[in-house]
């Protein structure tokens, strides 16, 4: 029977082997990978030193704008008895990524389903934050417009003050808006925690209450990969 592999990938431009080596030898024999980004795949894949070479391995795109009636043709592979592995640009698949839609996918065709040990960013933020780990919830992207973003910030604080950390990401060219709009609609006494650039040298994770963050000099967020929670 053939296996989806979901294979982590480094969070940042970190170019160091990242998986655990008998992680490695499970997928040093797979020829078939479905990916966010062909060229940083690739990137990522020529460090692995599979069994196949590189220009021979076969890569199935599937990001945000792959339509879902391509999904059976992606998975194709897979029930014709071939092992794939899953990536995501960066971190772990099929979480805040495209791939979610494939792994179920290959459920309804019960294929078993594989997932390797990786960094997840917003785990690393959560344990460094401060914040409630035992009560929390992922929202994704908040509304891209001031308004709609501020009422869902208004939401996400009345979760958090019952107890419920709230994690959330934003696009890194729109991390500095997005941070001014946290501090300008949150309560003074309400936490925010920011964790930029994870596991690579640039890394910062400032957690304080917002009352603190007005008092203190505000980082450069932009274009840098950043989690928020609120708590």
């Amino acid at each position: 029977m053939s296996t989806l592999y979901l294979l982590p990938t480094p969070l940042g431009d970190d170019e160091k082997v990242w998986l655990l080596p008998h992680d490695l030898e499970k997928i040093r024999h797979i020829q078939y990978f479905v990916v966010e980004a062909e060229k940083t795949a690739r990137r990522h894949l020529k460090l692995l030193n599979l069994d196949t070479p590189l220009q021979q391995l076969h890569l199935s795109r599937l990001d945000e704008h792959s339509k879902l009636d391509s999904l059976p043709e992606i998975l194709s592979p897979l029930l014709q008895g071939h092992d794939m592995a899953l990536m995501s640009e960066a971190g772990c698949p099929a979480v805040a990524d495209p791939g979610a839609t494939l792994v179920a996918l290959a459920h309804r065709h019960n294929i078993d389903i594989v997932p390797l040990v990786g960094a997840s960013s917003l785990l690393l933020a959560l344990m460094a934050s401060g914040a409630n780990g035992q009560r929390f919830a992922f929202q994704g992207y908040l509304p891209a417009d001031s308004d709609g973003r501020k009422t869902s910030l208004r939401q996400l604080e009345k979760k958090a003050l019952a107890g419920e950390s709230q994690i959330f990401i934003e696009t890194p060219y729109r991390n500095d808006v997005m941070l001014a709009d946290i501090l300008s609609t949150l309560h003074r006494e309400t936490h925010l925690c920011v964790a930029s650039d994870l596991l690579q040298q640039t890394q910062s994770i400032i957690s304080a209450t917002i009352g603190d963050w007005h008092a203190k000099p505000l980082p450069n967020l932009k274009k840098r990969p950043t989690v928020f929670i609120i708590y």
